[in-house]
């Protein structure tokens, strides 16, 4: 089968497209023929040798696809051939025509969601539900700062806050990206790009500020995210590309808390009862991933500089 081998860690040049082997799944495990791969920023970092966790080489990136169950272990009880799944995480890696993952690592695809929105969902709606609810214990009503909200996972995180009834703010950095927050159901959206774009959320709060902010890029935001805070507000390190000085003060007078998060810390039971909310969530019409693009697999380095390119709207898809 193809697949993109990294066989040094590196640029988006690493990233090889060669013929590869296809292993078979084992009792515990399903093979699926994948239809479309999700593209995320993890992935670049881990190319690029700066994670902190790094596979052994050779390897093949990515966490998320979609697509049919081709095969299933004697021991696989919740799929068989010929279903509609798509996977977080996996044995073999996910830029490929076909993947092995455990039974576990596999979820079912509802039948209004294509695969194209289905490899989008494993990482950027895991972390978007994991940052939300089980780390900032997030209720109806409260107000909502989602940095970097037309990205992926801000995408979702507007999605998910809306559903369970809270008030969102969103920001982007284009026109395009404003409108498409809106879209998503925020009732406020926000261009990072203008300057003392944050004096609205005093406005739109009526001075009491946001009971939590989802940060995606703390090495710039998290110092001014404090301030933005009501007392007892919540600040969620989603991402960040450095370090940041802050003034403890501006936590210790809120009672405010910062807690930083990573979906690889998540367990077991947690994945099972995420993926099962965001079932219902694609079924009943609440969640609908954005697709950005649609890349060949012999594309993944372009694919890999795209998804790092601000003003990005939305999810890169690779299709093999």
């Amino acid at each position: 089968m193809k697949a993109i081998q990294v066989e040094t860690f590196g640029g988006p040049e690493v990233l090889q497209l060669r013929k590869v082997g296809s292993r078979e799944p084992e009792e515990k495990q399903v093979k699926i023929q994948v239809e479309a791969i999700g593209v995320n920023p993890v992935d670049t970092y881990i190319r690029s040798g700066v994670y902190p966790a790094q596979p052994d080489l050779p390897y093949i990136p990515g966490f998320d696809a979609a697509g049919i169950v081709t095969a299933a272990g004697s021991a696989v009880r919740k799929f068989k051939t010929g279903d509609r799944v798509y996977n977080f995480k996996s044995l073999s890696g996910c830029y490929a025509e076909a993947i092995v993952c455990t039974e576990d690592q596999v979820y079912r695809l509802p039948d209004n969601i294509d695969f194209t929105a289905g490899a989008a969902l494993g990482v950027p709606y895991s972390t978007a539900f994991y940052a939300l609810n089980y780390r900032a214990h997030a209720m109806p009503g409260e107000t909502v700062l989602i940095h970097g909200a037309s990205g992926g996972v801000g995408l979702a995180a507007v999605q998910i806050a809306g559903s369970k009834g809270m008030q969102v703010i969103g920001t982007a950095g284009t026109e395009q990206g404003i409108e498409l927050i809106k879209k998503q159901g925020a009732f406020a959206a926000l261009n990072h790009n203008e300057e003392n774009y944050l004096a609205a959320v005093d406005e739109l709060t009526f001075g009491d500020g946001v009971d939590l902010i989802l940060e995606m890029l703390a090495n710039v935001n998290l110092g001014n995210d404090l301030k933005l805070l009501s007392r007892f507000g919540r600040v969620v390190v989603i991402g960040s590309r450095g370090s940041i000085e802050i003034d403890p003060r501006e936590s210790m007078g809120k009672n405010s808390t910062i807690m930083g998060m990573s979906l690889f810390n998540t367990t077991q039971a947690q994945l099972t009862q995420i993926h099962a909310a965001i079932y219902a969530g694609l079924s009943r019409g609440r969640y609908h991933p954005v697709i950005h693009s649609q890349l060949p697999l012999a594309k993944a380095a372009e694919a890999h500089e795209l998804v790092m390119q601000a003003g990005v709207n939305g999810k890169i898809v690779l299709i093999p």
